[in-house]
């Protein structure tokens, strides 16, 4: 089973949700709002990914201009950024994929990515 994290309001978020289940996929769905990833989660997800700390902040949000982070962000470990994403689940970039064993898959939604994750 697949698990998504996800702000259900989030028309990006919807557009993973509907990829997926056009694809049969078997997903459980994590409102991160609502449940937001702890710090040592985000770590693991973001040494896994091996994308740079700053990919998982959801730099379009409000929140994330609003405190400033633009100007932040950069100067940060990966703790400290981790930190600060888990105090607030709108500060993170949605949807995040993992798998089964909660191993990162992919951040966003782009199909060709999507699709790539599955292609394996």
């Amino acid at each position: 089973m697949l698990r998504l994290y996800w702000y259900p309001k989030c028309s990006t978020c919807k557009n993973a949700q509907k990829w997926l289940e056009e694809q049969g996929k078997d997903v459980e769905f994590v409102d991160m709002i609502k449940e937001v990833p702890s710090k040592e989660k985000l770590e693991k997800w973001v040494k896994e990914s091996g994308l740079p700390v700053r990919r998982f902040f959801n730099t379009s949000g409000q929140k994330y201009r609003a405190l400033g982070l633009k100007d932040k962000v950069d100067g940060y470990t990966l703790e400290e950024a981790c930190q600060v994403l888990s105090t607030d689940g709108m500060l993170i970039k949605r949807p995040i994929l993992v798998d089964n064993e909660d191993h990162f898959l992919t951040i966003g939604f782009h199909e060709n990515d999507y699709e790539g994750v599955f292609a394996s």
